[in-house]
């Protein structure tokens, strides 16, 4: 499913929804709250045309077309506004791309795998090279983003990994993702690793990367359309620094700087590159 547009006014919406249905395209009203209603799209592969067509709507929603659609649909419809609610999972594609999906599900699978008996064994496999010889271990430099050792923790890091990476991955594609993902998990494991050895995991290096690197693009190059909200900027610069100071939880906070550090430096490079083809 794809998320057209949010719209206040579902009478209306619905006219545009039986228009599509008689171009044989199926559209979906769902609540969002607040007076909300999404459109979303159920066949991704009419997107394109489904978009224009909303956009000619929203012109002239008036246009006697849309009427005569609803005339036409309402005998065979047999409940003008049954809303339903979106699956999870649903939701959840909507936001994201595959790789974003990919990383995610793996995160889940080895943290269950964590819980019932193999957690020893999961970090031997996956942690950040320690031992002569495991340099050579490539995945290593990367799966240690793939750990988790709490339910709050994967949680937080997952949250965050489906809300930045989700919209740098549907503006500028899986492979920039990929390129964050692998970069900052190496910086960000180096650094965590020469200031307090390989005993650390999480994706949370990353995810500071995702906010460095957002922060800067939406600056420097908003034509890109990505970018972040200062609250949120500030709330992550804030904890940040919080990891640093407070006394209590065991926080990879070196991780958290460089990969706030290598995203700053990714979203220099790519501003720069973006606003010279302008």
């Amino acid at each position: 499913m794809h998320k057209l547009i949010s719209l206040n006014h579902p009478r209306m919406a619905q006219a545009f929804i039986d228009y599509m249905a008689s171009r044989q395209i199926d559209i979906k009203m769902m609540p969002e709250g607040e007076g909300q209603f999404a459109l979303w799209l159920t066949d991704s592969q009419h997107q394109v045309e489904a978009e224009a067509e909303l956009q000619q709507f929203l012109d002239n929603p008036n246009a006697s077309k849309y009427q005569a659609a609803s005339w036409d649909m309402a005998e065979t419809r047999q409940n003008h506004f049954k809303y339903q609610s979106p699956s999870m999972l649903a939701m959840v594609k909507a936001k994201a791309g595959p790789l974003t999906l990919l990383v995610m599900a793996s995160c889940i699978a080895i943290f269950v795998l964590q819980q019932f008996g193999a957690g020893n064994a999961v970090f031997a496999a996956l942690h950040f090279p320690a031992f002569s010889g495991q340099e050579w271990q490539i995945w290593r430099w990367f799966s240690h983003a793939l750990l988790h050792f709490s339910v709050m923790h994967i949680a937080f890091n997952l949250l965050w990994w489906w809300q930045l990476g989700g919209d740098i991955e549907q503006k500028l594609g899986s492979g920039k993702v990929l390129q964050l993902f692998l970069l900052s998990a190496a910086l960000s494991g180096i650094g965590q690793f020469w200031v307090e050895g390989a005993n650390f995991g999480g994706l949370s290096g990353v995810v500071y990367a995702l906010v460095g690197y957002l922060w800067v693009v939406g600056y420097k190059a908003p034509q890109l359309g990505l970018g972040m909200p200062k609250p949120v900027i500030g709330f992550m610069l804030v904890w940040l620094v919080l990891g640093f100071v407070q006394p209590f939880l065991a926080i990879a906070n070196t991780a958290h700087l460089v990969g706030l550090l290598s995203g700053v430096l990714m979203g220099a490079v790519d501003a720069g590159r973006a606003n010279s083809r302008r």
